[in-house]
């Protein structure tokens, strides 16, 4: 029974041994060894073999590339504003021992040397600056960082600002200025797109009142000529009227007895008229009536009766002014005035000739 007691215990202490001398180290990990408190080595991946009670893996270290945040940190720019900044940094651990024994906690002295190179790189720049400049801001706080953390084990990948955040006061102002920005911008399109407005109405103004305005010099063109030829044509025939007349006197031979016949068609018109209580009759008209009934009294200048044959009058022809017709001084004039208006009328054409070609 004490053997067994002894067997059981003895294979205790084997298990116990085998598991302290047997360690499994992770991918992508580190472990490093102590004995007695002082370093031994550095365990790499995989299955290790220690010696038990005697080595001890005091530290497992993660050799991927980490990712830590840290919160917001305030600054002052060189404006003397604060702006609160949020950052990110990319690190990773290239030298385990380094990073165990060079410090005693990275990711503490990684944030605290973030804040102050922060506040330096920030210090230097005013407001604008720090909101536009983060590529500045990056690039500055990833040299000092990799310059110092190189001696702790570690290599700073990249720094990232996550945000800017300006004080209420200033992101007020900055939201009433950019408001005003786009006010402005609204305000301008509106007024070119009024002024091209108004441009192009005063063109379409313009062509209307020149469209009119030939319009009505043409029509006053026509008008003018078309009474011209009205008044000429007119004159033409008040010419071959009293042509005619006077023709069909000398034709007729007149005496006192039609002369006294024309003042009695005269009568009843003397009388029309209701308002017409007076009538004054030319002394001419008595005479005439005299005429009638006597054949002594003569009317001045026109005789009883007409002796020898009718001799006709030559008046010309009693056809209107042509183009072929002998030209006087009127007719001349007349054909000059028909030539302008037909001229006014055909602008840029020649005028055509109306006057004949004498042999």
């Amino acid at each position: 029974m004490a053997i067994l007691i002894v067997l059981g215990l003895l294979l205790l202490f084997v298990i116990v041994v085998v598991a302290k001398a047997v360690r499994v180290v992770p991918q992508a990990y580190a472990g490093v060894v102590e004995r007695f408190g002082k370093y031994k080595e550095t365990l790499p991946a995989g299955l290790n073999f220690v010696v038990p009670f005697i080595d001890k893996v005091h530290y497992m270290i993660d050799l991927r590339e980490q990712v830590v945040s840290f919160p917001p940190q305030g600054a002052i720019t060189e404006d003397n504003l604060t702006v609160d900044i949020d950052t990110v940094i990319f690190f990773q651990v290239t030298d385990p021992i380094a990073a165990t024994y060079e410090i005693s906690n990275y990711i503490q002295a990684i944030e605290q040397l973030t804040m102050t190179t922060l506040r330096n790189v920030v210090g230097g720049m005013d407001l604008e600056q720090t909101l536009t400049s983060r590529e500045t801001i990056n690039s500055g706080l990833s040299a000092v960082l990799d310059e110092t953390t190189g001696r702790w084990g570690i290599k700073v990948k990249r720094v990232e600002i996550k945000g800017i955040e300006p004080p209420p006061s200033i992101k007020d102002a900055m939201e009433k200025q950019m408001r005003a920005d786009r006010d402005k911008r609204a305000f301008i399109l509106t007024a070119e797109g009024q002024r091209q407005s108004a441009i192009l109405t005063a063109e379409g103004n313009k062509q209307a009142a020149i469209l009119n305005a030939e319009g009505d010099r043409e029509a006053a063109i026509l008008g003018a000529q078309a009474d011209r030829e009205a008044a000429i044509l007119r004159a033409q025939g008040e010419g071959q009227a009293i042509q005619t007349v006077f023709q069909a006197i000398h034709d007729g031979r007149p005496d006192q007895s039609l002369l006294a016949y024309q003042y009695l068609q005269m009568m009843p018109k003397i009388a029309e008229g209701d308002a017409n209580k007076l009538w004054v009759i030319p002394s001419e008209i008595t005479k005439a009536l005299e005429g009638l009934g006597s054949s002594i009294h003569e009317i001045a200048g026109i005789p009883k009766e007409t002796e020898g044959p009718a001799r006709r009058v030559d008046m010309g022809s009693s056809e209107p002014l042509t183009a072929a017709s002998e030209p006087t001084t009127a007719n001349r004039a007349v054909q000059e005035a028909i030539a302008e208006a037909q001229a006014a009328a055909r602008p840029g054409k020649p005028a055509p000739t109306d006057e004949p070609t004498r042999e």
